[in-house]
């Protein structure tokens, strides 16, 4: 963790994306946002790190049973397609576009989100370990 302060701190000044660190697409998922987040909005944390884990904890437990992706902010915790297209928003070129999607319900958004994420490891495999950030990524990684 960034020193000794705690997601729920963090989140007043930045924007947290908590992914699962197993997960190959999560990865690189987060591995694309990086290189595309111009005004370094966002932290990273896997959910299996302690800050992860630390932070589910005091959840419900519709938001402690996520298992591919939060997006935390000041205001809000997203969930599922809401995450990926609140983070998309955030990011250069025309990826702001992808808020167009938010007109669609989010029970039919979240279906599709929910058929990638069933078949991710499957599809796109899975780590044994969460990866270790390259040292220029460090401070944007929370452990």
């Amino acid at each position: 963790m960034k020193g000794n302060t705690s997601i729920q701190e963090l989140r007043k000044t930045k924007s947290i994306i908590l992914f699962d660190g197993l997960c190959n697409f999560c990865d690189h998922s987060v591995q694309f946002v990086i290189k595309r987040d111009p005004d370094d909005e966002f932290l990273y944390a896997s959910l299996q790190s302690e800050s992860g884990k630390e932070f589910l904890k005091n959840q419900d437990s519709e938001i402690q049973n996520i298992d591919s992706i939060l997006l935390v902010t000041n205001e809000n915790i997203y969930t599922k397609s809401s995450a990926a297209l609140k983070i998309a928003t955030k990011l250069n070129a025309l990826w702001y576009l992808s808020g167009m999607f938010f007109i669609l319900p989010k029970p039919l958004r979240d279906s599709v989100y929910d058929f990638i994420a069933k078949r991710r490891y499957q599809w796109f495999g899975k780590y044994d370990s969460c990866k270790i950030p390259s040292a220029e990524q460090k401070s944007k990684f929370l452990v």
